[in-house]
């Protein structure tokens, strides 16, 4: 294939994922602090508190971590008084993961910061265009199919780096 004929670089989605990726983790990594697991613990934070996930591998699912990661990333949130596990009245084999009010403050302290980083991340961008992209990406990744994520969590090969 001539250099004519060879496709633009950036219109690669693979390396404008990687290069907003990256950026995205350095800046929101800085933006956390000492936010415990850093980017892994507010996510899996901010995921509990919307709610949704009646047990510890829902949430792991949800998240693409390994069931065996998620006890650790849990036990951890737990031990810093941000989470506690309680029985789900559902399923008493089950805990439910729940945001103590020291959690919920924790987050919300941190989520300013964290949405000043994406906007930096995304700063060629105006606004709208911004809220576009944010639809857009949540919109295809949701159409993944998160049971993918779910079975690699179960089967201890999530996608946890």
């Amino acid at each position: 294939m001539s250099p004519v004929d060879s496709p633009d670089l950036h219109d690669d989605l693979g390396w404008s994922l990687g290069v907003l990726l990256r950026s995205y983790r350095d800046r929101v990594t800085a933006a956390l602090g000492e936010f415990p697991h850093g980017t892994r613990g507010y996510e899996a934070l901010a995921a509990v508190l919307r709610g949704g996930h009646d047990s510890q591998l829902s949430l792991a699912g949800h998240l693409g971590i390994d069931r065996t990661v998620m006890t650790y990333l849990v036990d951890d949130l737990e031990a810093e008084g941000l989470v506690e596990r309680k029985p789900n009245p559902a399923d008493r084999r089950q805990r439910q993961i729940v945001v103590t009010d020291r959690g919920r403050a924790l987050l919300e302290s941190a989520c300013d910061r964290v949405v000043a980083a994406q906007d930096e991340v995304l700063g060629a961008l105006a606004a709208p265009e911004r809220a576009a992209l944010r639809s857009l990406l949540n919109k295809a990744a949701t159409a993944t199919g998160d049971d993918e994520s779910r079975e690699a969590a179960g089967a201890g090969t999530g996608l946890s780096s």
